[in-house]
């Protein structure tokens, strides 16, 4: 059988690059690097620039490779998370750029290759690691987590109204046989929501796919503890533009974004700021840049897209 290419349509590419102002001379890192598609726009605006592409999964560092290959003088990839990204730029001895940016979806590859284990549509081993180098699975948080915990992740990271019964469900079918395909899963969450909504709407299986998902790669824990760190990388006018697929990441972004535009926590009855809390920019976009109708139509996996972008001060 022929190897599936590592395929992922850009979403928002030319809104994402062309938001980051980018000089021809700059740095410019790209944090989930995936099949290089925002990359390669990028490198073809830079002269004597240089482009930095981090991405944690090794089918994508292949993939980008290749795709990138016209401007390997240019281009530096590295294997990790971007939650180290400023180890990564240490390592190769720069400490500020012009530009950083994230592309949060899953790659299509990643949802359509059954054995990553990550789509509910054929039965593969449950697996969902986007860094297979983690020995934590999906098959150990569906087998291993406590009810209220499969239902807080679920409700919170799923939005599912039925986190409670799903959460049931899976605790009551473990304790027959250990749930270890994406298919038993699935079948497990069907059971569990009332056939008039599995009538109506998507697939039932996914939100909980979506949310268990979250929780094996940290997903939420890293971009809220990275965006503080990615400011603080920026030069001077430098920009951080972040792709989001769902509310909870949205609105991460648009609260760290918020944070480091006013940062001040002095009560608002104080004629000055006291706190000494200096701000590190300005929010770029005040409402969030969505796909065009065009994009829409020829990209369905784009409709929960948002772009939001920083720029140091």
């Amino acid at each position: 059988m022929e190897e599936q290419a590592f395929v992922h349509k850009s979403v928002l590419l030319y809104e994402t690059v062309g938001s980051l102002n980018i000089k021809p001379g700059g740095i410019y890192v790209d944090g989930t690097l995936g099949g290089g598609g925002h990359a390669y726009e990028v490198c073809k605006r830079l002269g004597s620039g240089r482009l930095i592409g981090i991405d944690q999964d090794a089918d994508a560092i292949a993939a980008a490779g290749k795709r990138l290959e016209h401007f390997k003088d240019k281009v530096t990839i590295v294997r990790s998370n971007y939650e180290n990204i400023k180890t990564v730029l240490e390592d190769l001895e720069l400490s500020k750029v012009d530009g950083i940016y994230l592309d949060l979806g899953v790659s299509s590859y990643q949802l359509d290759k059954a054995s990553r284990g990550f789509t509910y549509r054929e039965d593969a081993p449950l697996d969902m690691r986007m860094d297979q180098r983690n020995t934590t699975t999906a098959t150990d948080i569906v087998n291993t987590y406590g009810e209220m915990e499969l239902y807080r992740i679920i409700r919170d990271y799923g939005e599912d109204n039925f986190a409670k019964n799903i959460a049931k469900h899976i605790v009551r079918e473990r304790e027959e046989h250990p749930i270890e395909t994406t298919g038993q899963l699935a079948e497990i969450i069907k059971n569990a929501i009332p056939a008039r909504v599995r009538a109506t709407g998507g697939h039932p299986a996914k939100r909980t796919f979506q949310a268990i998902r979250i929780e094996c790669n940290h997903e939420l824990d890293v971009l809220e503890h990275s965006i503080d760190t990615m400011i603080g990388l920026l030069n001077p006018g430098g920009r951080l533009s972040i792709i989001t697929f769902h509310s909870l990441e949205d609105r991460i972004v648009k609260n760290r974004f918020r944070t480091n535009e006013n940062p001040c926590i002095c009560p608002h009855e104080f004629p000055v700021c006291v706190c000494g809390r200096k701000s590190k920019g300005k929010v770029i976009s005040r409402k969030p840049v969505l796909p065009s109708e065009k994009e829409l139509e020829e990209n369905s996996r784009s409709k929960s897209a948002k772009l939001r972008v920083f720029e140091r001060g």
